[in-house]
C-alpha cells in the first residue's frame, strides 16, 4: 500500500497550508502553480509550472495524482468535467464547485433548496439595475460579476444608476443584490467526505476592512445556541445538497428583525479552506486544512472542537514596512503563546502576507494580542 498523491491546483497560501497539514500523515502533494515564486511552490517538492486554464496542462498534471483538489475556484468548469470523464477523482467535483465559481448559479440553487439569501437577480444593463433598485428600497445596491471576484474585487457598492456602469464593462453577467442591513458577518465552516461523513466547526464572527477579512473571532461572541446551531445545520445541508467534498465555508449576514429576532442570510460560498477557518490551525483539535486533506482522500474526519475558550485570527497585510522578520523579536517576546503564519509572499500594501493566531480565556486579551501582533508585523504599531 503506497501513500496517495494529492494534486493541488493553485499555488497560493491555502495550498501551502494544506500541504503542511498533509506532511504528518505522509501524504504526498503535487502542485500546479503559476510561478515558482508562488507561496506553495516554495515548499512543495513536486511542482509543475503551468496554466490551470489549459486543458492539456491539467491532463498532464493529473498523471500520477490519486485525487485533484484546489486552492481557488477559477479552473474552468468544462475542464473539470473533462478530467472527471477521464476517470480522475475531482474533489469537490465540477457539479458542486460551479456553485462557488458562478454567483448566479449559486443564487439559483440556494433559492431552489430554500436557503435564505438577500434579494437578488441577474441584471442586463444600467436601466435594469435602476429597475431592480426600485423593486426594493431603492439605492444603494450591491453589484457583483458572477465569476472571478474575491476579497472585494468584482464587487461594487452602487449609490445611483450613474455609478452602475463599471461592472458591465467586463462583458460578463452581473448579479444585483439588495444592500443588507446586517449587524455583523458570520461564517460557518464544515467539511464533508465522499461517503457523507461531515463535521462542523464553531460559527465565527468575521470582521472586514475595505472588503478584506481583517479579524476572525471563534466562536462568534454572544451568538445564541439556537442561531449557532441553525447556521451549522444550514452549512451542513448546503454541503449535502450541493454534493460538496472537502471544506465548505458559508459566509453569512446576521440580521435583526423589527421584532428583535436574529436571523441569517447566505452571502457567499467557498469550496476550499477559507480565511474564516485559519483560526483552526492552532485553535481546533483538527484544522480545516487537515480535515480537507482527510475529506478528499475519504479518510475519517477529525474532531473540529476548539482547544481554547477563544481563538482570534488577525490577517497580516503588507504595508510600507517590508522587513517583517525583524519584528519577530518583539512579537515573540511580548507574547510567547502567539502563533505566526507567514506565506512567503513579497510585501505589497494591502496584500495578505500572513496571519497570526492567539487564544485564551479572556476575549479582550486575546483580541488585543492578535491585533497588536498583526499591526506590529505590518509596521502600523511600533511599540
Amino acid at each position: 500500500m503506497t501513500f496517495p498523491v494529492v494534486g493541488m491546483v493553485g499555488g497560493g497560501q491555502l495550498a501551502r497550508m494544506t500541504h503542511e497539514a498533509g506532511i504528518p500523515l505522509g501524504i504526498r502533494f503535487k502542485l500546479l502553480s503559476d510561478t515558482p515564486q508562488d507561496s506553495a511552490a516554495q515548499v512543495v517538492g513536486d511542482v509543475v509550472i503551468g496554466d490551470y486554464r489549459d486543458l492539456d496542462t491539467l491532463r498532464e498534471f493529473a498523471k500520477g495524482c490519486d485525487v485533484i483538489t484546489f486552492d481557488h475556484e477559477h479552473v474552468p468548469t468544462e475542464h473539470l468535467r473533462a478530467l472527471e470523464a477521464d476517470g480522475i477523482p475531482i474533489r469537490p467535483g465540477p457539479d458542486a464547485l460551479v456553485h462557488a465559481q458562478d454567483k448566479g448559479v449559486m443564487r439559483a440553487k440556494l433559492d431552489a433548496i430554500g436557503v435564505p439569501s438577500p434579494r437578488h437577480r441577474i441584471v442586463r444593463d444600467v436601466d435594469d439595475v435602476a429597475a431592480f433598485a426600485a423593486e426594493g428600497d431603492g439605492f444603494p445596491v450591491i453589484l457583483k460579476t458572477v465569476r472571478g471576484g474575491y476579497d472585494g474585487k468584482g464587487v461594487w457598492f452602487v449609490r445611483s444608476a450613474e455609478e452602475a456602469e463599471d461592472p458591465f464593462r467586463a462583458g460578463v453577467p452581473v448579479l444585483a443584490e439588495e444592500k443588507v442591513d446586517f449587524v455583523r458577518e458570520l461564517a460557518a465552516n464544515v467539511v464533508r467526505s465522499p461517503h457523507g461523513q461531515a463535521v462542523a466547526y464553531p460559527v465565527v464572527e468575521s470582521q472586514q476592512v475595505d472588503g478584506v477579512c481583517d479579524t476572525v473571532i471563534a466562536p462568534a461572541p454572544g451568538i445564541s445556541d439556537e442561531l449557532a446551531l441553525q447556521a451549522e445545520a444550514l452549512a451542513l445541508r448546503i454541503a449535502k445538497e450541493l454534493g460538496v467534498v472537502g471544506h465548505l465555508a458559508v459566509e453569512l449576514f446576521e440580521t435583526v428583525t423589527a421584532e428583535g429576532d436574529h436571523r441569517i442570510l447566505v452571502n457567499e460560498l467557498a469550496m476550499r479552506p477559507h480565511n474564516s477557518g485559519h483560526w483552526t490551525q492552532d485553535g481546533a483539535i483538527t484544522s480545516q486544512f487537515a480535515n480537507h486533506v482527510r475529506a478528499v482522500l475519504d479518510l475519517p474526519l477529525g474532531d473540529p472542537r476548539p482547544r481554547a475558550t477563544w481563538t482570534v485570527m488577525a490577517n497580516v497585510l503588507g504595508g510600507d514596512y517590508p522587513d517583517m522578520y525583524s519584528a519577530y523579536l518583539h512579537c515573540m517576546a511580548r507574547d510567547p503563546q502567539l502563533k505566526i503564519h507567514m506565506y512567503g509572499k513579497d510585501v505589497k500594501p494591502g496584500r495578505k502576507v500572513g496571519h497570526v493566531n492567539t487564544y485564551g480565556d479572556d476575549l479582550d486579551d486575546v483580541l488585543e494580542r492578535a491585533r497588536h501582533a498583526a499591526g506590529y508585523l505590518r509596521g502600523t504599531i511600533t511599540e
